[in-house]
């Protein structure tokens, strides 16, 4: 552990020149105390770094020294696909192991393309969870991840939709979706891989037995049919709206046809009346539904018992 620290503090030296002992204890996650040992044996070790007291002062690698510390180790490579999702890393216990890729990538840039990767970085962020909410509670999280990485069969108790199953499983692949994690995976003995979200894991038993990852099998390919095949599902029929200009703010629409009001007039996909009346309650009095009958009725009725509620 301390030597890859060590390692992650000259790299982050390399990268960006003189930092404090604060800096560096933020970007390690270490007390400053730990930051001026870690010094002491760099430089026990024959690192030319120097330091300088004041409030410009701070800890620099001699102008010229560069450390040939930047080869991948394999799970650093493997960490190479979490590299810019600091929220999905953290979930799966891969920070530390992410941002000593990051670092070793960065130093083995020259410093025009390592300065514009830097800037990159500080242009763009991704955000993967939603606004309103933290995304799953997965305590099993971590030990789905192993068995994917390292092809193990497991045993899961699983609350599904309608009722609680134990199946035993191969997992695949991880799919992070909306915030939400899920595990693709094929039962022992079967060939048809299935989607489980991965909080709905009640439980989690190891089995002791590995499994052979089919070759031809490509994660993102599967779960782009499982996305579409889902929105096809979704789709069942359409409904003629009219929405106000802070409606249509709200409620993008691809074509609309506008009015002498200012209202535009638009027909959308719904999945169901349930679903589309929740959905459309939303917008409050910026959408009217002119069509289908149901849907228009059904939200007619619903604002009826709102305003007797609130009368």
């Amino acid at each position: 552990m301390r030597a890859s620290r060590l390692v992650s503090l000259l790299l982050l030296l390399q990268n960006r020149g003189r930092l404090t002992a604060g800096q560096l204890a933020a970007e390690l996650e270490v007390s400053t105390r730990t930051v001026y040992r870690d010094v002491d044996a760099l430089h026990a070790a024959g690192i030319p770094l120097y330091g300088e007291a004041g409030h410009a002062g701070g800890y620099q690698l001699l102008d010229g020294y560069r450390t040939r510390l930047t080869g991948l180790t394999g799970p650093e490579a493997e960490a190479l696909a979490l590299h810019g999702l600091p929220g999905p890393a953290a979930e799966l216990g891969l920070t530390a192991l992410v941002e000593a890729t990051r670092l070793k990538l960065e130093a083995s840039l020259p410093a025009a393309l390592r300065e514009r990767a830097q800037s990159a970085a500080q242009r763009f962020h991704l955000d993967a969870s939603n606004w309103y909410a933290d995304g799953d509670q997965s305590p099993h999280l971590a030990a789905v991840a192993a068995a994917v990485w390292e092809q193990r069969r497991v045993t899961i108790h699983y609350r599904g939709w309608e009722r609680e199953v134990e199946r035993t499983v191969e997992p695949y692949g991880l799919v992070l979706k909306g915030g939400r994690w899920y595990v693709i995976a094929v039962r022992a003995g079967g060939t048809r891989p299935a989607t489980y979200r991965v909080n709905q894991i009640m439980a989690l038993a190891e089995t002791g037995e590995t499994f052979r990852r089919p070759e031809s099998f490509d994660l993102a390919k599967h779960w782009q049919g499982q996305v579409t095949e889902f929105r096809a599902r979704l789709v069942t029929g359409e409904a003629t709206i009219r929405l106000s200009p802070a409606g249509r703010e709200r409620w993008r629409v691809e074509k609309a046809t506008p009015g002498d009001d200012g209202w535009v007039t638009a027909i959308i996909p719904i999945e169901s009346i349930d679903h589309a009346c929740g959905e459309l309650l939303r917008l409050g009095a910026e959408v009217e539904v002119l069509d289908p009958p149901e849907l228009r009725d059904r939200l007619a009725d619903t604002a009826k018992k709102l305003a007797a509620l609130y009368a």
